[in-house]
């Protein structure tokens, strides 16, 4: 089963064999679907390009003709004007149906792989809160005792990146009372709910490098099931400012130095909000929900 997720900065795809739930392959590849759509209100011809490159690259990987493919996309395709044609002519380029989901539908499948890899590393799978913090949008899932309640919030790294140039800190701050609605009956969030999970490319990157795993050679492995203190978070941004530009990009990518760190801004700040120190990291997120979901459905 193959699942394959198009999100506001990055294309991730990933094969499971659905008896046992482990990965065949995967892959990845950072292409910027959402930048500058909160100006034109369109995704970029550079970004469709590079969405384009992307697949071309996966369809040499993966055999998706012929191995049931479920491909979804999220909040840059949600929002942008030309998204049915893109996504139109993806389907006429590689056979690919890419489907845009709700906030919320991204949430619960981004859940599924969430359980299913706190069940793989050893830790309690039924009760705990989820981040997934996104290029454009950010999912909170609070799960106790399997029941689940979610909520997506049309923030994320690159549109508070690119919106807010100055006074970051304070932006970040306001935007984020945006979860205090729903947050707000959740009493004594880090004692009723055991463990924080952090998902996605901030958390998982910032694993990484404080490992000393530059980014061509992440390995997921190596994340999965780690656990994070606020102040590691701190003492990444303090490194990563001081890098010099072909360091920093050895270690978290082409470009990518000023998203992770508005992304740790925003990390520490909603650990801050939902009064938890630590975090467990885990590289698993909605590619893996949405193979995981079909294969729970499939006949074969």
């Amino acid at each position: 089963m193959i699942g394959c997720d198009l999100g506001s900065n990055t294309l991730r795809i990933v094969q499971i064999e659905c008896e046992s739930k482990k990965k065949v392959r995967t892959y990845e590849k950072i292409v910027r679907t959402a930048k500058n759509l909160h100006v034109s209100g369109l995704i970029s011809q550079s970004s469709k390009e590079n969405i384009f490159q992307a697949l071309h690259e996966a369809s040499l990987l993966f055999d998706f003709k012929n191995e049931k493919t479920f491909c979804v996309t999220t909040e840059a395709m949600r929002i942008a004007k030309n998204a049915p044609k893109i996504l139109s002519e993806i389907y006429e380029t590689f056979g690919l149906n890419f489907e845009i989901i709700s906030g919320e539908e991204e949430a619960y499948l981004t859940s599924l792989a969430i359980e299913n890899a706190l069940e793989r590393e050893g830790f309690e799978n039924d009760t705990y809160v989820l981040f997934d913090l996104g290029g454009g949008s950010t999912e909170l899932t609070f799960c106790k005792n399997g029941k689940k309640e979610s909520q997506s919030f049309p923030f994320g790294i690159i549109n508070i990146a690119e919106k807010y140039q100055n006074d970051i800190d304070q932006n970040i701050a306001q935007i984020l009372n945006s979860i205090d609605n729903f947050i707000a009956s959740k009493k004594d969030i880090s004692g009723n709910y055991l463990q924080l999970i952090a998902t996605a490319g901030t958390p998982t990157t910032v694993c990484a490098f404080l490992q000393d795993i530059d980014y061509a050679h992440y390995d997921s492995s190596k994340i999965n099931g780690k656990t994070l203190h606020v102040n590691d978070f701190n003492d990444a941004l303090s490194a990563l400012m001081v890098l010099s530009h072909e360091e920093a990009e050895r270690y978290v990518g082409t470009n990518r130095r000023d998203l992770v760190i508005v992304g740790i801004s925003i990390v520490k700040a909603l650990m801050q909000k939902l009064g938890f120190e630590n975090c467990i990291v885990m590289d698993d997120g909605l590619r893996e929900g949405v193979a995981i979901s079909n294969c729970n459905t499939a006949s074969f």
